[in-house]
């Protein structure tokens, strides 16, 4: 039988090698993995889903049970996805490219996302954005001003007024400390 979980904490490619290794190193027959998604074969479900839990636990991954974890967790690797081409490709509201990901009305899945995360979705997504703008200052590839630009900041103001909020630091000054300074993905709520 084909059975279909879905996984909190996946935020990268890392993510995806170390579960699809480790389920098949547990002797489970993966079918597909992708970012918060396992596709598998089963002839065992309860013993498969021992082993299951137990893989994702060890690794600091989580099955997600409910359908609003679940919704939750496709809004965050919605978000995700818009960072991994630069510049940002998001045509539209991100009230309506959530909409269109994920195929819920924006009202009820904002409303299930703060519920469930204590926060609204577009802090969370600010947050995603100051993460990566920290990346790409580290990465010493782009100057302020190129970098508003690949997020999809309007101007470089807003940029630096939004980092400052959320970090209490400058652009520059976060670039002066030449630290590493970001939250892990899967710690930002």
């Amino acid at each position: 039988m084909i059975v279909e979980i879905f996984i909190k904490n996946m935020v990268c490619d890392r993510c995806i090698k170390v579960v699809r290794n480790e389920l098949c190193e547990a002797g489970i027959e993966v079918k597909d993995v992708e970012l918060g998604r396992v596709v598998y074969e089963s002839n065992n479900k309860i013993e498969d889903a021992k082993r299951l839990d137990k893989v994702l636990k060890v690794n600091g991954f989580e099955l997600l049970k409910s359908s609003d974890e679940i919704l939750v967790e496709r809004v965050k690797l919605s978000l995700l996805r818009l960072f991994e081409n630069l510049p940002v490709q998001k045509t539209g509201t991100l009230s309506s490219y959530l909409s269109e990901e994920t195929e819920y009305d924006y009202i009820r899945l904002s409303r299930i996302f703060s519920y469930t995360e204590n926060t609204t979705v577009e802090k969370y997504f600010i947050k995603l954005k100051i993460e990566k703008v920290k990346e790409l200052i580290q990465s010493n590839e782009f100057n302020f001003t190129e970098i508003s630009r690949l997020l999809d900041y309007s101007n470089l103001n807003y940029l630096s007024k939004q980092f400052k909020n959320e970090t209490g630091m400058s652009l520059s000054n976060y670039k002066k400390q030449n630290k590493n300074l970001r939250s892990s993905l899967d710690q930002i709520v």
